[in-house]
């Protein structure tokens, strides 16, 4: 598996402020308040001129890395007023401490702080501010697009935020009506079709769900028990309940 990475990397709401007059440069969210601008074009043609102007606000880093296979190399600077003040470092071996690596020494110059308290040697910024995220230039122009509407970088994170609950709502109400894993029940989907009186859906997962739940918290249930039980919940649910039984 490749991976490929030539990029800038700096304050996300300083990038996007210096981007919003270059059409060609867009900005993908990382963690800590970071952004990150694939260099394409201009902007690489033009390497220099474009770190010093990008760099006139505050600190940025300019970082390559290229893997496959297993090997590969990491190239990192570091920009500030408009001069490179730091760098180009490169390694190749990566039998130093990570937190010596070019880019993950570039991203604590940046001020990105490790996650934990772990011993320095085994600090890894790179996945910590989310560069394992994308695999090349189309996964960060697809993170920048993605976030190219969001105002600022709170308004990334509050989307952030909203999209993770609103999966979990999802995940948790698509639990209802799903059978758990090896849990038994002494009724089968037709049992409850018939018992109930409805027809196949949704809702017969739903009903041999809520007996597994029932086994879980209270133990194994009689035939009899589970048809009461059903019965119950129907009328709970507002579910037409057949006559059989």
């Amino acid at each position: 598996m490749s991976y490929q990475l030539n990029a800038v990397i700096g304050d996300f709401d300083r990038l996007r402020s210096w981007a919003a007059a270059v059409p060609e440069a867009l900005v993908a969210p990382l963690r800590q308040r970071r952004g990150l601008i694939p260099l394409t074009g201009s902007l690489l043609a033009e390497l220099p001129r474009t770190l010093g102007d990008m760099s006139q606000g505050g600190a940025i880093a300019h970082v390559e890395a290229e893997f496959w296979g297993g090997s590969g190399h990491q190239i990192a600077s570091l920009w500030r007023d408009g001069a490179q003040v730091w760098g180009p470092e490169r390694t190749s071996a990566f039998t130093a401490s990570r937190q010596d690596w070019p880019i993950n020494a570039v991203l604590a110059r940046l001020g990105v702080a490790p996650a934990g308290s772990g011993a320095p040697e085994y600090w890894d910024l790179f996945l910590e501010v989310g560069l394992g995220h994308g695999r090349d230039e189309e996964d960060w122009q697809g993170a920048a697009l993605n976030a190219y509407d969001v105002a600022d970088y709170d308004a990334w994170c509050e989307r952030v935020r909203a999209e993770r609950e609103e999966t979990e709502r999802a995940a948790a109400e698509r639990a209802k009506y799903e059978r758990l894993s090896g849990v038994p029940v002494p009724l089968n989907g037709k049992d409850v079709m018939a018992l109930l009186g409805i027809p196949q859906n949704r809702m017969i997962g739903a009903a041999l769900r809520h007996l597994q739940e029932l086994h879980l918290g209270h133990g194994p249930l009689s035939r009899e028990e589970a048809e009461a039980a059903l019965r119950a919940w129907a009328a709970e649910h507002d579910l037409t309940t057949g006559t059989n039984g």
